[in-house]
């Protein structure tokens, strides 16, 4: 397994709750590459628990938003990991900072590996959470693992739609993605040359005047101490620019209509990516067999960034009766 580095101090960006217990962990994916992750354990006794596998958001590292999601879950009784996709955080990967769909679909399922096999974990009761862009990898990663029962999406992105058509699919045309095809292939040319990979830049610093609310929404997460991490590469420099190029070329989704398994996606109505949410429920649901246990929440008045790390918007209790009802 490749070693990695793992800092043992407490530098989340939320406070520490001593209800539960907490460890590093490591494990594999099938690509070889090991990541890292923070386990946060129930003090309550529990020959077997059900546990959750959390990450997001896209660029994010798990000292972020999916800790806070993963330890308060904790607090209510499940056993949950939140883990550094390959290429960032704490988890290895070379060259850093980059994403694909399926190594990051991988990374879900090799975190679903790694709980099945745990000693206090029921095999058969383990579900994930996917926040912002990883909200698509979680139902993606769904639609082919049957030992997934529960899956939430939590104010989520399609990264592949968003890179192939920009935002609010103004970019959905033939024209604009053979320039960003063009440009792709220009800078991989030069970071070849360079032997180096330029970074696209994180979050946008300083904060431009006219940045729409949403941008300044990212910006008081990532940029400041609210949620600002020295290894999120949203608060620093950002992916790799040719890191676009698999998401550009690979779709997600494409058998969400064939999930048996129960998923919540939950959006904020105030939310600029309240259309991913939306579009991604009833393509789930269309032609679906079993849309019983498919469920779409929104809720009111919280924007994208509110359901990273506002207690008061995100549907906790909702999410804990979720898989209390269907990990059982």
């Amino acid at each position: 397994m490749e070693k990695i580095k793992l800092d043992n101090s407490w530098d989340k960006v939320f406070d520490k709750s001593n209800e539960v217990e907490h460890k590093k962990v490591t494990f594999m994916n099938h690509f070889g590459i090991t990541l890292a992750a923070d386990m946060y354990i129930p003090k309550n006794n529990s020959d077997k628990f059900s546990a959750i596998a959390v990450s997001g958001p896209f660029g994010a590292v798990k000292e972020q938003s999916s800790g806070l999601y993963a330890q308060e879950l904790a607090k209510r009784g499940f056993l949950t990991i939140a883990f550094d996709p390959s290429f960032t955080g704490e988890s290895g990967g070379e060259p850093r900072y980059m994403n694909s769909p399926d190594i990051n679909t991988e990374d879900f399922l090799s975190a679903v590996d790694f709980l099945s096999n745990l000693d206090n974990v029921d095999e058969n009761k383990i579900g994930i959470i996917g926040i912002c862009g990883w909200g698509g990898m979680a139902i993606n990663t769904a639609s082919i693992d049957t030992r997934i029962k529960a899956c939430v999406a939590s104010t989520m992105y399609d990264m592949s739609r968003v890179t192939g058509n920009g935002y609010f699919d103004s970019d959905d045309n033939e024209e604009a993605r053979y320039k960003l095809r063009e440009f792709l292939s220009n800078q991989r040319t030069i970071d070849y040359k360079e032997g180096s990979y330029k970074l696209a830049g994180g979050v946008v610093d300083p904060l431009p005047t006219d940045a729409p609310d949403f941008v300044r929404d990212y910006y008081d997460y990532y940029k400041t101490k609210r949620g600002y991490h020295k290894r999120s590469l949203n608060s620093n420099g950002g992916w790799c620019i040719t890191a676009q190029t698999s998401l550009l070329n690979t779709r997600i989704l494409h058998y969400s209509n064939e999930i048996r398994s129960a998923v919540l996606v939950v959006h904020g109505d105030k939310a600029h990516s309240l259309y991913f949410g939306r579009d991604a429920y009833n393509n789930m649901v269309s032609g679906n067999k079993y849309t019983d246990n498919k469920e779409l929440m929104i809720i009111p008045n919280a924007t994208h960034v509110d359901l990273y790390d506002n207690k008061d918007k995100i549907p906790f209790d909702k999410i804990e009766d979720f898989f209390k009802k269907y990990l059982r």
